[in-house]
């Protein structure tokens, strides 16, 4: 954690919905003229896509069939545990970007699927992390420490698997048996890698759906805001202003001393309420650190 140099990092699997969450804090970045350097969390792969797939069949054939992007063996752990403690103590930092698609890739010149080249940190009040491992510990690296501010995202599973399917099957073009392969093979790391981060966060965000999903491999349609509820727990949860966000939250909750739930439909306007002030916290916590 830094006064001069603030780290949130927002953390959950894939289809959990942390890039919808980042589009919340980018309007508030954008609101409260905050310049913030932010990190995708894809950037910090081991593998471009065709290394990833021969590192994966040679990890098949070596008899570990769990290797996947959740996993340390894919990843560079110690170098996003760099980034964020470098960020910490100077502001600065170097990174790159993954490039998912031809759009992405077509100003840089080069193929899907690879990385740009690292590249310093431009300046910054802030660094804002969005992926799989903004909270990650091992025994050999502890991201997590490093965040002022680590938020997660965790639907409940089985609407976090729908999410996936029908958006690796719209952007990706894969079939719900390939996406199904794909869960189960990273079911192991998803145990061992992404779970024991919500335990550390310091706000999580749940969606939890009030419609049937029992199998989420048949289901045609991803549950709306309004077909939800998000259940919002509070690592610590005083100093939370509970009765203004229920006043200002129509028809939330309290289900807990330290969680609230909301209606679906709310979850973007609670982000609102609840982060912007503990943002302009950290940044005026850093004005005076600077200052002194």
């Amino acid at each position: 954690m830094s006064n001069k140099h603030p780290i949130i990092a927002i953390t959950g699997s894939s289809g959990a919905g942390t890039t919808s969450v980042t589009r919340t804090f980018e309007n508030i970045f954008r609101r409260e003229g905050l310049q913030a350097a932010v990190i995708e969390g894809d950037s910090f792969h081991r593998y471009d896509r065709q290394s990833m797939k021969a590192a994966m069949a040679e990890a098949e054939q070596g008899g570990r069939p769990h290797f996947s992007h959740f996993g340390e063996d894919a990843n560079l752990f110690e170098e996003l545990e760099g980034l964020f403690r470098d960020y910490a103590e100077s502001g600065t930092g170097h990174s790159r970007k993954y490039l998912h698609d031809a759009n992405e890739a077509e100003p840089f010149k080069q193929p899907p699927g690879t990385f740009t080249p690292w590249q310093a940190l431009p300046p910054s009040e802030l660094l804002f992390y969005e992926g799989l491992h903004g909270g990650v510990k091992t025994d050999k690296v502890d991201v997590a420490r490093f965040a002022d501010l680590l938020i997660g995202v965790v639907p409940v599973i089985n609407l976090e698997w729908i999410q996936k399917i029908h958006r690796d099957k719209a952007t990706r073009g894969y079939s719900t048996e390939a996406v199904t392969d794909v869960i189960l093979r990273r079911m192991h790391e998803y145990v061992h890698y992404i779970c024991p981060q919500f335990t550390r966060t310091h706000i999580n965000f749940q969606r939890v759906p009030v419609v049937d999903t029992s199998d989420p491999f048949i289901a045609r349609t991803i549950p709306t805001a309004d077909e939800s509820l998000v259940v919002i727990r509070f690592a610590d949860p005083a100093g939370i202003d509970f009765p203004y966000l229920l006043s200002m939250l129509h028809d939330s909750w309290m289900s807990r001393a330290n969680t609230l739930v909301v209606p679906g439909g709310k979850m973007e306007l609670a982000m609102q309420l609840i982060f912007t002030p503990m943002i302009l916290r950290l940044v005026e916590r850093r004005k005076k650190a600077l200052a002194a």
